[in-house]
């Protein structure tokens, strides 16, 4: 398959800004002999979890890691992760820079710019692991399940990518409960969308070079629940 140079394009858009001063990412098969395995990566991220919810977050020198990581970056994980302000992947996993590579967008669903910036920590950036994120009370997904017209077309194309999500819910779920079970429904109809829609993550996917978890917030709390993997070995 061919492999696109992405990184060289995002380099070009940002002249004098330094970036084309520093080299150029090191490609994925470059780093897998020291990358951990997913199963030992998702571990790491629920003792993150683990800490943030009993409150006791790791303290970091900000300054040396920001100093390190001025010539690059390898983040082991990428996150797909909801916009809600109560959901930071980089806190509610006790992660800090360079660690995570996060995108998010309202009821944590990418289109054509998420999807490609996923790509690029896949294929560039040496990421083995896609965290799909949802979380509870989505006002997206609620939205969604209300089944009013929105007042934007920005936002009725939003509800639109997660209706199919809720049409799955109320097969199985009804008035309370129908708003969970679509959160559910849609975190699952996310990940599944980006990989469809991606034939790079296909790629490394099918190859056992990437894994993607499938897991939602607890707002209240503050854990992280698995729902789900996805990997080139199903």
């Amino acid at each position: 398959m061919k492999r696109y140079p992405l990184y060289l394009f995002l380099m070009m858009m940002l002249p004098g800004a330094g970036f084309a001063q520093q080299p150029a990412p090191a490609p994925a098969h470059a780093m897998a002999a020291k990358t951990p395995s997913a199963e030992a990566i998702w571990a790491d991220l629920m003792e993150g979890n683990k800490r943030f919810v009993n409150d006791k977050t790791d303290t970091i020198d900000l300054v040396a890691l920001r100093q390190r990581l001025a010539n690059g970056q390898a983040p082991k994980v990428a996150v797909l992760a909801c916009s809600d302000s109560r959901v930071a992947p980089e806190i509610l996993f006790d992660k800090s820079l360079g660690e995570l590579f996060v995108v998010r967008s309202a009821g944590n669903i990418a289109g054509a710019l998420g999807v490609a910036s996923l790509e690029y920590a896949v294929e560039h950036l040496g990421s083995t692991v896609l965290v799909v994120l949802g979380h509870d009370k989505c006002g997206a997904v609620t939205a969604a399940c209300s089944g009013e017209k929105m007042p934007t077309p920005n936002l009725q194309a939003m509800v639109d990518k997660i209706s199919p999500a809720v049409t799955r819910a109320k097969t199985h779920a009804k008035d309370d409960e129908l708003v969970h079970a679509a959160i559910l429904e849609n975190v699952d109809q996310s990940a599944k969308d980006v990989l469809a829609s991606s034939e790079v993550l296909q790629h490394f996917l099918h190859d056992g070079k990437l894994t993607v978890f499938e897991a939602v917030q607890e707002l209240g709390t503050g854990k992280v629940v698995l729902l789900r993997t996805i990997s080139g070995h199903e």
